[in-house]
């Protein structure tokens, strides 16, 4: 991930939509924020996926990178393994998947001579293929390091929920897990797939959900989307009950979010281009906190989020396992709402 933290903003509007969203974003009250259909499955997931269920994977992805020249870049045979890694956890969990290539400009190919690189694209095999949830994390590091907050740990969160919802969970919604390559490359591997889909597949997508650094050392607890004066801000129609969606299953593991907007710096951009409501959640990078973001979520204000962004030092030892418990129960929880309760495109 490449960004620069925006300061929190005030509550996001939102309107009625099939989340049964209130008429403001929570970040002081969730009270209204109250699910529809059967919460079974959505209480089910954020109860058993956990922080400590990701750490595994967290633990295979550090052991990768250090086998390989110290980072999992794309391409690389860091990022190869990874992807076996990723692959191997979803067939077992019992989802159909696969590894569509996509090509890399000329300026990213390496001297070995690669002129591609992988996805991987995974999904359940129950729920309706005609409306499709869809999460995503970028699987690749930078050269400099093994990335495992930026971003083993979105990826381990997404095995961790895939794992625990299963191949043929219970849904109304088939639910499409989604691990990027090139993000630090200018968001290529997801650009990629987004700009192949037909228009018909890209209209089966109902929403998309970004995990990109989940587990900074001094974590903000930060939820993007819904928020700003412009559509590349604040997405698509739809993206902030997205957001609100996330905010309220943070409150349910006890955190208050704040929403802050989109900017073009991680793997949703491709989404809100192709008009699709997405929104995302970041523990925050190099921004320093500042006092009252300690004051909300503790920590040390004035110190970065993440003082080991994009080096050698962003490994399994240096993260905070409570942020990344926090906001994998979250997106375990909106996903069980969603995949279950929602019928259209929020905001539709």
């Amino acid at each position: 991930m490449s960004r620069t933290a925006a300061p929190p903003r005030g509550d996001a509007e939102a309107g009625r939509v099939p989340f049964a969203v209130p008429d403001q974003l929570p970040g002081t009250s969730v009270e209204s924020c109250s699910p529809l259909g059967d919460a079974v499955l959505e209480r089910r997931l954020r109860a058993t996926a956990t922080g400590a269920g990701a750490g595994e994977h967290l633990l295979a992805l550090q052991r990768i990178a250090d086998a390989n020249g110290g980072n999992r870049a794309c391409p690389g045979p860091g990022y190869e393994a990874s992807v076996r890694h990723v692959t191997e956890t979803l067939r077992a969990a019992g989802y159909d998947v696969s590894t569509p290539a996509y090509p890399l400009p000329k300026r990213r190919r390496r001297r070995d001579g690669e002129t591609c690189c992988r996805n991987v694209i995974a999904q359940t095999r129950t729920g309706d293929r005609g409306r499709v949830v869809v999460l995503g994390a970028h699987l690749d590091s930078v050269r400099r390091g093994p990335g495992i907050n930026d971003n083993g740990s979105g990826v381990a969160a997404l095995l961790e929920i895939a794992t625990r919802l299963g191949g043929s969970p219970p849904v109304r919604s088939a639910v499409r897990f989604a691990f990027w390559g090139s993000e630090e490359d200018d968001l290529v591997g997801s650009t990629h797939y987004v700009d192949t889909l037909s228009r018909a597949e890209r209209d089966d997508v109902l929403l998309y959900l970004n995990l990109d650094m989940l587990a900074s050392p001094n974590p903000g607890y930060f939820v993007l989307g819904g928020e700003g004066r412009s559509r590349a801000e604040h997405g698509p129609p739809g993206s902030a009950q997205v957001a609100c969606l996330l905010v309220e299953q943070l409150a349910a593991t006890g955190v208050v979010a704040r929403t802050v907007p989109l900017d073009r710096e991680s793997d949703y951009v491709p989404f809100i281009d192709a008009g699709i409501p997405s929104a995302g959640v970041w523990a925050g990078d190099r921004e320093t906190k500042t006092r009252k973001q300690a004051q909300r979520w503790g920590g040390r204000a004035g110190r970065p989020f993440d003082p080991h962004y994009h080096t050698e030092r962003d490994r399994l030892d240096t993260l905070d396992r409570a942020a990344l418990d926090h906001f994998t129960r979250a997106v375990a929880g909106a996903v069980g709402r969603a995949a279950v309760s929602l019928h259209t495109r929020p905001g539709a």
